[in-house]
């Protein structure tokens, strides 16, 4: 198995709260590595250091420093569901331009103040299915926000909507990486030229969608 294209093993989630609060720590302390030094500088070694726990507790949550990276990343996306489900809720957007705001300035807001996220958000680079072993990572979180889009769009959860939120999650990721490149901030251009492009894609695809 190729190690730098799949998900690694996360052996067991905690259920003690001793055990959650070493696990938590264990994935702090993983951010923080990804923050400082990169992906490369990663080391199950260094994060059971900075996590002040023995190496022997790190591997009973994880095999190897993948499985800690697709832990994180599924952390983040629980995190970002979480954020946009709470801010459609609270602002109940009226059509496909306020959801894209939503979704695309949660984003935007992890990635300035989510300690690693610029590094591991969803994924990370060169590894192509680290939130699920069978999935590539965009349609990994394209099935956690299915539930969102078919509540707000008003259509069928099947296998169209589906790619259209995975062609959505590409041009997404391609736009905003952009961005970031540009501006350790975010270019604010960018970023609103990504909201534009998915708005123009979205609308034209939920139409097409609720006519089917």
């Amino acid at each position: 198995m190729n190690q730098e294209r799949t998900a690694g093993a996360q052996r067991r989630r905690p259920v003690q709260k001793r055990s959650v609060e070493r696990f938590e720590r264990l994935l702090d302390a993983c951010a923080e590595v990804l923050e400082e030094a990169g992906l490369v500088a990663l080391t199950t070694k260094e994060v059971a250091r900075r996590a002040e726990v023995p190496i022997g507790t790190l591997y009973q949550f994880f095999s190897d420093k993948e499985g800690l990276i697709g832990a994180l990343a599924a952390r983040n996306l629980e995190l970002f569901v979480a954020r946009v489900a709470a801010r459609l809720e609270r602002e109940r957007p009226g059509d496909i331009p306020d959801a894209v705001d939503a979704a695309v300035d949660e984003f935007v807001t992890m990635r300035r103040t989510i300690t690693g996220f610029g590094v591991v958000d969803f994924g990370a680079a060169g590894q192509d299915h680290v939130l699920d072993p069978a999935l590539d990572n965009n349609t990994a979180v394209a099935g956690r926000l299915r539930e969102l889009a078919t509540a707000l769009f008003g259509v069928r959860d099947d296998a169209e909507l589906e790619i259209a939120l995975r062609v959505a999650l590409e041009c997404a990721d391609g736009v905003l990486n952009l961005a970031f490149r540009a501006d350790l901030q975010g270019d604010p251009q960018l970023i609103a030229e990504c909201k534009r492009v998915l708005t123009s894609y979205l609308n034209d695809r939920v139409r097409s969608l609720r006519a089917g």
